[in-house]
């Protein structure tokens, strides 16, 4: 059942990428033997001849590696103008050079035409196929007669998983949203432990993130029961963006736990406080990104994202300490917006704050001001837009009513976005620039992520 090989098929351009660097590099590391490449060395990339001194040293580097089976191939074969050309890479051929070509090979035949010598050989190999399925569909059978070792295969989790998942009071003490998340999956580990077979695996990438990206797509795709999550700072998104794209493009759901999400980090500066990563993750197709503001709001997306398996998640989590906020939910959080506080009545706050992530204590606080002063104020906490936009229309109504145009944003990062949220009349509280290197709270104050602004801001609206 477990004894099947892993196979690569790659060319010129891989070769010299990154990714297969990062790769090439664990699979030694690991002593993955059952990893085997086929490499189409066609000695052309989109970029040029890779007899170019630079790429023929880095492919030439990995013909060395075991488990490599080097396929000298010519690009275009048969052409007579555009063989081992690295112009085709991106343009078609043309009508006069397939004519050339179909002249050059003797290729007598219409487009889609299959000739009879290659039906012959296609059936030949049918029986074969039809054989080996049916050989494994016998093997398949063995769930009947031996259940127990069956769901060692599968890894489910056992029905009400969810209630193992941790619950806080805003009595709890406070800690930082990354924490929280490491005890939402140490519930979740020792809760698969009573699924026979679990193996609780970490698997060490060192600082090769799109990778690790790669490997936890394969992961998820090679089998539904299992679940992988990978952590990283967010800001280092940029250098798995690609194997992340491929999870929503793939359905592989993959759990990007992505820690230090915003300048809350402090000191290590602008290289290391993400801005726009946000943003541009929510407009990614197919993609959850999540904002938790505490512990229940944690739980509440393990909740949802440990059963997305044709969707991969984001959880951007801060460094910084966050108390355990009145009015947060687990269930809240599979609405994607909802609301923690309303001291009005009918659906008609005089002003609505939204907050995400961290920022959401700042929405909270700027509220109990504004009610001191009179004002009727919606505390509406964002932590997931995507979840948001499935919700029903009289759900999203009942959250943001249109009739209440008076809105505040309130989110330490990019505010691009936030104008469909907030609409024309109402204001955005975020980042607009790259951050700065200082404690956390000097920042909150130095970009006005703070109490008094989003006040200010709410008071411009009355």
């Amino acid at each position: 059942m477990l004894n099947q090989e892993s196979y690569v098929i790659l060319g010129d351009g891989c070769q010299i990428k990154g990714i297969s660097n990062e790769a090439a590099s664990l699979a030694g590391h690991w002593g993955l033997g059952k990893l085997i490449a086929f490499y189409d060395d066609s000695r052309i990339s989109i970029d040029g001849d890779t007899e170019m001194p630079l790429l023929r040293t880095l492919t030439s580097v990995s013909k060395l590696l075991d488990g490599m089976l080097s396929v000298t191939t010519t690009i275009v074969y048969g052409s007579p103008n555009k063989a081992n050309s690295y112009s085709v890479y991106g343009a078609a051929l043309g009508e006069k050079e397939v004519e050339a070509t179909r002249n050059n090979l003797g290729w007598p035949y219409e487009p889609f035409q299959v000739p009879d010598e290659v039906k012959g050989h296609w059936s030949r190999h049918t029986p074969k196929g039809s054989a080996l399925e049916s050989n494994w569909n016998a093997t398949l059978a063995y769930e009947k007669k031996y259940p127990e070792e069956a769901a060692e295969l599968k890894c489910e989790l056992p029905a009400g998983w969810e209630k193992a998942l941790p619950t806080y009071t805003p009595e709890s003490p406070g800690d930082a949203t990354r924490n929280l998340s490491q005890q939402c999956q140490q519930c979740l580990n020792a809760l698969a432990k009573v699924v026979p077979g679990f193996l609780e695996i970490n698997l060490r990438f060192g600082v090769r993130e799109h990778g690790m990206g790669a490997i936890c797509n394969s992961i998820a795709l090679h089998s539904p029961g299992l679940i992988p999550y990978c952590a990283t700072f967010f800001v280092f998104t940029d250098y798995m963006r690609g194997a992340m794209r491929i999870s929503a493009l793939s359905e592989s759901g993959v759990i990007y736990v992505m820690t230090h999400d915003s300048i809350g980090l402090g000191e290590d500066g602008p290289t290391h406080q993400p801005i726009e990563h946000i943003a541009s993750f929510r407009a990614m197709p197919n993609t959850l990104m999540f904002c938790p503001a505490d512990g229940n709001e944690t739980a509440g997306a393990y909740k949802i994202v440990v059963t997305k398996r044709k969707t991969p998640s984001i959880l951007a989590l801060s460094r910084q300490k966050l108390p355990e906020l009145p009015g947060t939910s687990i269930e809240g959080v599979e609405k994607g917006g909802y609301t923690i506080s309303d001291n009005s009545s009918g659906n008609k706050p005089d002003v609505i704050l939204i907050g995400t992530g961290s920022e959401l204590e700042i929405a909270a606080q700027a509220a109990e001001v504004l009610r001191k002063e009179g004002k009727t104020v919606r505390v509406v906490s964002f932590v997931c837009w995507e979840l948001f936009e499935e919700q029903t229309d009289e759900y999203k109504e009942s959250v943001l009513p249109s009739g209440v145009t008076a809105r505040v944003s309130i989110e330490a990062a990019s505010t691009f976005g936030w104008g469909k949220i907030v609409g024309g009349r109402g204001k955005s509280i975020g980042i607009n620039s790259f951050g700065a290197s200082a404690p956390a709270p000097l920042l909150y104050k130095e970009f006005g992520i703070i109490v008094e602004a989003v006040v200010d801001a709410a008071k411009s609206l009355f």
